[in-house]
């Protein structure tokens, strides 16, 4: 019997690249509040009027691309499944793996942990950086239903590891191992966010956005701040890398309808670097820690054809952390001895 349990959990993908196993996960992403963050009505009618009778097949192609490119299944959770699979050898502690949305479910995994008599659930959101569409949305759902099935069972929530230096460490030294001889900049491309969610996000009410310096102002809303953490992430790799300024940048992909989303935006800057003559590109994406369908296809493929269309020359996909051993014996640290939790997962 065991007294601690850990969880990871990750974003989640649909269960086969089908049109209806697509339209049903999407279905479940995007009615979540967090996501979009509409009144229920509202957010019902853009799901079901404007996106879901058209986005499917589109995105069940795009997935069709790249399913079975890291195993049979969906490269998400491939790389999910060999993470939690290289915690359990790491640690005397149950491990099990749920996603957001689709499978394995949260459910699943809790009563897996009740079964094996654990009281004790450390949660460890696989995002480095806060954002309520990933790490929020997961965290109450988990919370919800440990309530349901086993209200009696003490839950820790893993904070943030964006600026941890041996994370930053990690990282660099992965960029290092891709990174060709000649490349001549690094673009760190996160994935994008409405401008409102920073704002809603932000607990004094007046920081973020509101001035062009503001994630580099000290601020209590940086705790909760994506873009604040997501350039201090990219900074403190290309510091450990020793990379001039004019030698690396912060994008962002994966924008969705009409509103204002963080900037830049990573197509467009793909567009317009061999104009300013970089034409030897190496793209990262720390934003995840496993490769999914916006590293592989969105930046892996769709990327590099716009790169290379607008001029580029070399274009380097530098993977996700996956089960790199540097980064699972950091993991396995991180669930042996947690950080404080932040009090932004209270």
């Amino acid at each position: 019997m065991a007294d601690k349990g850990i969880l990871l959990l990750n974003l989640g993908s649909p269960a086969r690249p089908e049109v209806p196993e697509v339209r049903r996960y999407l279905g479940e992403f995007l009615m979540d509040p967090y996501v979009i963050d509409s009144p229920y009505l509202v957010r019902k009618l853009i799901v079901s009027a404007f996106i879901l009778p058209f986005r499917p097949k589109q995105t069940a192609e795009a997935y069709a691309s790249i399913w079975d490119s890291a195993g049979p299944g969906s490269p998400l959770l491939v790389y999910s499944e060999a993470q939690r699979d290289g915690l359990t050898e790491r640690l005397d502690d149950p491990v099990v793996l749920a996603m957001r949305y689709g499978e394995p479910r949260i459910r699943d995994a809790l009563e897996h942990l009740l079964a094996e008599g654990v009281d004790e659930v450390l949660l460890v959101p696989l995002y480095p950086h806060h954002a309520d569409s990933t790490r929020r949305t997961g965290i109450e759902a988990v919370r919800q239903i440990l309530n349901q099935v086993a209200p009696h069972m003490d839950l820790r929530v893993l904070p943030p590891f964006y600026d941890e230096p041996r994370y930053i460490q990690v990282l660099a030294d992965l960029c290092r191992a891709h990174l060709p001889d000649d490349n001549q900049m690094l673009l760190f491309s996160y994935h994008g966010l409405p401008e409102r969610h920073l704002t809603k996000a932000d607990p004094t009410g007046k920081h973020c956005l509101q001035s062009e310096d503001c994630c580099e102002v000290a601020s209590a809303a940086h705790a909760s701040c994506y873009r604040h953490q997501v350039r201090t992430t990219s900074k403190l790799v290309a510091q450990a890398l020793g990379l001039p300024d004019d030698h690396w940048q912060v994008s962002f992909q994966s924008r969705l309808g009409r509103l204002p989303w963080l900037q830049p935006y990573t197509d467009q800057v793909l567009r317009e670097l061999p104009k300013k003559g970089i034409k030897r590109l190496a793209v990262a994406c720390p934003a995840f820690v496993a490769d999914n369908l916006e590293t592989l296809e969105e930046i892996g493929m769709q990327g590099r054809e716009t790169f290379l269309e607008a001029g580029g020359e070399s274009y380097t996909l530098i993977p996700c952390l996956n089960a790199d051993p540097a980064w699972l014996d950091l993991l396995a640290d991180y669930c042996r001895n947690p950080m404080p939790e932040s009090g932004i997962d209270q």
